[in-house]
């Protein structure tokens, strides 16, 4: 079962009719107490990165829940799009700190001619480390993206997929039991499916 974390946020109903139709079970879920006891969780968010976090970490026990599902449970977690962002320390988007379980920051994509602002549709995302999230995924497999700001880690050992528009930066990313896509994998058809497919399977 994978709980898809609702904390206020979200492309929730989208991302829970791609897990039924691949065949995986899921729901959605605010409870903390019953987040508590989730094997998996997926955290989706589609806005702004400071109202995101405002939102986790004003529900009363949401934030230590999924801190200790990561960090000391070491439950795969998988942040979609925004809820990826989440999962680096800081965004020029704002002030609030990110969760910070993958070091890294979220930047807003440098003003370039020519540059469109989102980076909206689809593009090719390189392997850029073995992962299981990637599995079987293809060569040059090509996902849907809407952002305006990209991540990147720290350690490259992290980064698991580039994508360049404009600049290159991390379109995948993992650290143990915790893993990250800026696309969205429910939107990107069979590329997606594989990618929703190999983390139902870590």
């Amino acid at each position: 079962m994978i709980t898809i974390v609702n904390y206020g946020m979200g492309n929730l109903g989208s991302m829970l009719n791609m897990f039924k139709r691949i065949g995986v079970n899921a729901r959605i879920e605010s409870d903390p107490a019953v987040i508590q006891q989730a094997q998996k969780l997926v955290l989706p968010g589609v806005g702004a990165f400071d109202t995101a976090m405002n939102c986790i970490n004003t529900v009363p026990g949401l934030r230590e829940v999924l801190d200790h599902k990561a960090l000391v449970e070491k439950a795969p977690i998988l942040g979609v799009c925004l809820g990826m962002q989440l999962l680096t320390g800081s965004s020029e988007e704002g002030t609030i700190p990110g969760l910070n379980w993958i070091p890294g920051k979220t930047a807003r994509f440098p003003k370039q001619d020519g540059l469109k602002v989102p980076h909206m549709g689809w593009n090719v995302a390189q392997s850029n480390s073995p992962s299981l999230l990637t599995m079987q995924v293809g060569e040059a497999p090509r996902y849907y993206f809407v952002h305006s700001y990209c991540v990147h880690v720290d350690d490259p050992a992290h980064s698991i997929m580039r994508t360049h528009y404009g600049i290159d930066f991390d379109s995948a990313i993992g650290r143990d039991n915790i893993y990250g896509v800026q696309f969205h994998p429910e939107k990107s058809h069979r590329f997606g499916m594989q990618v929703l497919k190999n983390f139902a399977e870590i």
